[in-house]
C-alpha cells in the first residue's frame, strides 16, 4: 500500500486528466493512465511478466466510471446517437471480452510494443489536420455494420483504453459530425471497459504475484481512487467539448500519446 500512497499524487492528477480528456474526446482515457500505472506497478514489485496485463485491466477498470459520467454528460446534450450505439454494442461487447483474452497470451513487452505503435499512428491522426477527411456520407452496412466495430473493441481491450481513439476517427471519415461522434463513442467506451474488465478479472484470478488488493488483474484500490477522480472532471470536457475546437489539444494529445509510448518502450 506504501508505493500507492506515495503515488497517490501522480494518480490523483492522471485521473483528473483522463476525465477531461474523456469528456472532451469521448476517449476512456487509458493513455494518460496506463503509463502511470505502469510505473506504479513497477514500484509495487509487480512480476515484469504480468505489470502491463495489470496495467491494462486497471485501466479498463478505471474507464467504466469516466465513461459513465462522460456519457450521462453527453447524452444531456443531445450527443449520443443512440442508433449507432445500438448497433454497435452487441459486436462491441462480444469481441471486447476476446481480446482480453488474447492479451493475456502475451508478454508484457510484446504488449507494450503493440500499444506503442497503434499509439504512434493515432498520434499522427491528431497532429495531422485529417478531420476534413471522408471515406463517405453514411457508415458501412452490411457485415461492415458489425465487422468494423468487433476490431475496435478487439483492438481496445488490448491496449486498455475505451475505444474513442479508433471510434472517433472512424465515425467521423463516414460524415458522423465530430460532437455526435465523441458523445457516441463514450457509450461504446462504457461497453468496451466494462466487458473488457470483466475479462482480466477472470483471466487474471490465481496469477501470483499481483499486489495487495488485485481482483483478478485488476488492482481495486488503484482502480477506486483514479476512477472516483476522472468522473469529477469528465463532465468538464463534455462541457468544452461542445463549445471549442480542438485543434491545439489535438496536438498536445498527440504529442503526449508519443511522450508516453517512448517511456513505456524505455521501461522494458
Amino acid at each position: 500500500m506504501e508505493p500507492l500512497l506515495t503515488y497517490a499524487v501522480l494518480l490523483v492528477g492522471a485521473g483528473l486528466i483522463a476525465g477531461f480528456v474523456a469528456g472532451l474526446l469521448g476517449v476512456g482515457g487509458g493513455f494518460v493512465t496506463i503509463p502511470v500505472l505502469f510505473v506504479v506497478f513497477t514500484e509495487m514489485g509487480t512480476p515484469i511478466e504480468w505489470r502491463m496485463h495489470a496495467a491494462i485491466a486497471t485501466s479498463l477498470a478505471i474507464i467504466v466510471a469516466t465513461n459513465i459520467s462522460s456519457t450521462r454528460a453527453h447524452h444531456k446534450k443531445g450527443g449520443v446517437d443512440w442508433n449507432i450505439a445500438k448497433q454497435w454494442g452487441i459486436a462491441v461487447a462480444i469481441f471486447t471480452p476476446l481480446g482480453s483474452l488474447f492479451a493475456s497470451t502475451l508478454k508484457t513487452a510484446e504488449l507494450v510494443y503493440i500499444f506503442a505503435t497503434l499509439a504512434a499512428f493515432l498520434a499522427i491522426k491528431m497532429l495531422l489536420p485529417f478531420d476534413k477527411w471522408q471515406l463517405g456520407n453514411t457508415l458501412p452496412k452490411g457485415m461492415f455494420r458489425f465487422v468494423n466495430p468487433a476490431i475496435i473493441g478487439f483492438l481496445s481491450a488490448i491496449m486498455g483504453i475505451g475505444g474513442g481513439s479508433f471510434s472517433v476517427p472512424y465515425m467521423t471519415l463516414y460524415g458522423v459530425p465530430i460532437h455526435r461522434a465523441v458523445g457516441t463513442s463514450a457509450f461504446i467506451g462504457l461497453i468496451i471497459s466494462i466487458t473488457g474488465a470483466i475479462g482480466y478479472l477472470i483471466i487474471g484470478s490465481g496469477v501470483v504475484g499481483l499486489p495487495d488488493g488485485s481482483i483478478g488483474f485488476i488492482h481495486g484500490p488503484t482502480a477506486l481512487l483514479v476512477g472516483l477522480v476522472s468522473v469529477l472532471t469528465a463532465p468538464l470536457g463534455a462541457k468544452v467539448a461542445h463549445k471549442l475546437p480542438k485543434a491545439a489539444l489535438s496536438i498536445a494529445f498527440g504529442l503526449f500519446l508519443v511522450i508516453s509510448s517512448l517511456r513505456l518502450i524505455n521501461a522494458v
